[in-house]
């Protein structure tokens, strides 16, 4: 997936003092006024800067977002608000436009103040003109337990678009997504680029579950400057669900110590709704997921689990089919043979789980990953 970035996007990353030893400030800035769609957390301690972004992109144009990494600068009060918009001021007059045309984001720990001496001192050294984008850059600083950098960049007939992502846990999203934000240069009108953003979204970053825990800064915005000139819609559509895709497999697959991506795919449903929903109850189980991290086929968990979703009268045991891979476990009997094929799958670092209702055509796929004890210790630890 490697090419090019999309024309006339700059960017900078730096460290604030935040982080100790790497960079944990980015910005990336469109050099004209670019579209913009976005959707965030639904939560309700959600912090300033998603309040800040939400009215920003209410207006269907942004210049650019900046991202401040280990401080969520949530639960802070007036002062954590005067401080977002003093950090998107400060960026915005070293560019010469409307800090109202910024969106920001920040993620980290939860009730902290950002450490303003040092964040008021570190962007005086902002350069402007920026330099060129370099997103492989921008999603390093903006990453916190993440493991590895997310990014992706894709092509799309004259066309590219390129986007970041963080995050590996406190991640069940209600809207779309942890942080992650696309740039592309193709040019699509306002209302058409936000329907597309918003579809994608939905079958993307909204099918990801780690931990069913959503996270307070939970943003997911897209930017394009047309700067390439118009694009097939159609043809943007699937390149940019593909640039989504790959970056959720990458979250799910560095989940928090994650040893395995989980994929359940649940067909049969009565619409997609319901298969979301089975999915979603399967991958975000304790004990799906601790029965894939140890490879042991208990194929009774995927049933169970889908059992949970009570109030979905129509689904009935007796025509529901269980797959671990390729291998059917439910409801054919559980020989020594069918056992030993599952645990096969299971012991590879890509787990594909599959569960057909029998009820009519409607299906989703979900993403997640295996538990750990690596999981309690990062999180044990966090702030400590």
């Amino acid at each position: 997936m490697a090419s090019p970035g999309p024309k006339g996007f700059r960017a900078w990353t730096t460290n604030l003092g935040v982080k100790d030893d790497a960079d944990d400030f980015a910005v990336v800035v469109s050099e004209t006024p670019a579209a913009v769609s976005a959707v965030f957390t639904r939560s309700r301690f959600a912090g300033p800067s998603v309040l800040l972004s939400r009215e920003a992109a209410a207006s269907g144009a942004a210049r650019g977002v900046v991202v401040i990494s280990r401080n969520a600068n949530v639960a802070t009060g007036d002062e954590g608000l005067a401080n977002a918009r003093e950090v998107r001021a400060r960026v915005a007059e070293a560019g010469g436009f409307d800090p109202d045309d910024l969106l920001i984001a920040s993620t980290g720990v939860i009730g902290r103040q950002y450490p303003m001496d040092r964040v008021r001192a570190g962007l005086t050294r902002l350069p402007w003109p920026l330099p060129e984008a370099h997103l492989p850059a921008v999603a390093r600083a903006i990453m916190t337990t993440d493991t590895v950098a997310k990014h992706a960049v894709l092509r799309c007939g004259a066309a590219t678009i390129a986007a970041v992502a963080k995050g590996v846990g406190m991640i069940e999203p209600n809207m779309a997504t942890l942080l992650t934000f696309f740039f592309t240069d193709a040019e699509l009108d306002q209302p058409v680029l936000d329907q597309v953003f918003r579809r994608v979204m939905d079958r993307t970053f909204n099918a990801l579950s780690i931990d069913t825990d959503t996270s307070t800064s939970d943003s997911a915005a897209i930017l394009a400057n047309g700067a390439a000139g118009p694009v097939d819609v159609a043809e943007f559509e699937a390149a940019l669900h593909e640039v989504a895709l790959s970056l959720v497999r990458l979250i799910a697959s560095d989940g928090e110590g994650a040893s395995k991506l989980i994929e359940v795919r649940v067909l049969g449903a009565r619409d997609d709704a319901q298969a979301k929903r089975v999915g979603k109850t399967v991958v975000n189980s304790p004990l799906v997921k601790t029965a894939v991290h140890g490879a042991d086929p208990n194929w009774g968990r995927v049933a169970m689990a889908v059992g949970k979703c009570e109030d979905d009268l129509d689904i009935d045991p007796t025509k529901v089919v269980i797959r671990f891979g390729d291998v059917e476990t439910y409801p054919v009997p559980s020989t020594e043979e069918v056992l030993a094929a599952a645990t096969r799958h299971l012991k590879g670092d890509e787990v594909v789980i599959t569960v057909d209702l029998g009820i009519a055509d409607g299906a989703f796929t979900v993403y997640g990953c295996d538990l750990t004890d690596g999981y309690i210790r990062i999180n044990a630890d966090y702030t400590t």
